[in-house]
């Protein structure tokens, strides 16, 4: 067997990314592994793996040789834990390491490709610690932005290549994969020929470019302020789905003084592995609707009210029922519109 280049993607699969993003990073994974099949330094070297993140991390594709691969379906969760996702990264590293011994070369230096669009959740600093002592000379990570308000400085503790993604179009998305792709094809030919191991691909500066990190200081929130997610559950199907707001700032009127509120992205189905991957313990932060533009229908019945509180806290649809079950606690009841607004439960996003 020829030496393994493992190439390990890292994904934010957060509340955030729920939506085009996280189509857009499906669609994008298989391009990637479909140009790979046809390049044959890489049919060759490269091993690839998924491990995603929220709350919780999970594997989502063992690394295993491109010939074999399959691009899954991502899951989303709620929450942003770097510390479990990098901790789960370093444990599938070490467990898949190939070492050199007199017998055989082992692998070459893997490399990381992080994705994330948020700030971290959870107290990340033990693991960055771990990061930094066990493998940071030991492996080649990129870190990618995929929003303007992610937390740089973070980043910048695990890696020097910190990276910016700019949605500018909707071929960015194709260019920014071209991309990734373009590196892994570089580092298979290096590797090939006994060099480094990893190129990364020329930046083009409009889609793809280098943060500078001395502009972006330490960010410490336990919810990504971009975005408000809510959940809620279908009455009909029993199944979750996330409604999603994103921050918006707007003149008031008053000489440079702006007003912040969050605009319906639109409503999205998930299945239950959100739960799975979710962080139960994590901050249960209150948000007020006033704050909220927008409201939708559901996306898994159609009902036409997809945002009902229940007496239990939790949100459901509704429809043109005279009673309605909350499909979290059972409890039957009749909704009127009020007015004035009122507190709900937000996710981490």
């Amino acid at each position: 067997m020829s030496r393994r280049l493992p190439i390990y993607f890292l994904i934010d699969i957060s509340e955030s990314m729920v939506g085009e993003p996280v189509q857009q990073v499906e669609e994008g994974l298989a391009a990637i592994i479909q140009a790979l099949k046809t390049d044959p330094y890489a049919i060759e070297t490269a091993w690839v793996s998924i491990i995603v993140f929220a709350g919780q991390a999970k594997t989502l594709v063992p690394l295993q040789e491109i010939i074999n691969f399959y691009p899954p379906r991502f899951p989303i969760g709620s929450g942003t834990s770097l510390s479990k996702g990098l901790g789960h990264l370093m444990y599938e590293m070490r467990r898949n390491q190939v070492k050199t011994t007199y017998d055989q070369k082992g692998d070459w230096k893997p490399i990381v490709f992080l994705f994330t669009d948020g700030v971290p959740t959870d107290d990340s600093k033990a693991v960055i610690a771990e990061w930094k002592q066990n493998w940071q000379r030991a492996a080649n990570m990129i870190a990618i932005s995929f929003g303007n308000e992610t937390d740089a400085h973070t980043l910048s503790e695990l890696t020097d290549n910190v990276l910016s993604f700019k949605n500018a179009d909707g071929n960015a998305y194709k260019q920014f994969f071209r991309w990734v792709t373009d590196s892994i094809k570089t580092s298979s030919v290096s590797v090939e020929n006994n060099f480094t191991g990893f190129e990364m691909a020329r930046l083009d500066g409009d889609t793809l470019s280098k943060i500078d990190l001395t502009k972006h200081p330490p960010v410490t929130q336990s919810v990504d302020s971009n975005f408000v997610v809510l959940s809620a559950k279908c009455q009909n199907t029993k199944r979750p789905y996330l409604m999603k707001f994103r921050r918006t700032l707007s003149s008031s009127g008053i000489s440079d003084f702006q007003t912040l509120s969050y605009r319906l992205v639109g409503a999205f189905q998930v299945d239950n592995t959100y739960f799975e991957l979710s962080d139960e313990t994590g901050s249960k932060q209150k948000i007020h609707t006033g704050e909220l533009v927008g409201s939708p229908t559901c996306p898994c019945c159609g009902n036409q009210i997809g945002f009902a509180l229940c007496v239990c806290g939790n949100i459901h649809c509704i429809g043109d029922e005279e009673e309605s079950t909350c499909p979290w606690c059972g409890n039957k009841g009749r909704y009127e519109v009020g007015e004035g607004g009122f507190d709900v439960n937000r996710t981490q996003g």
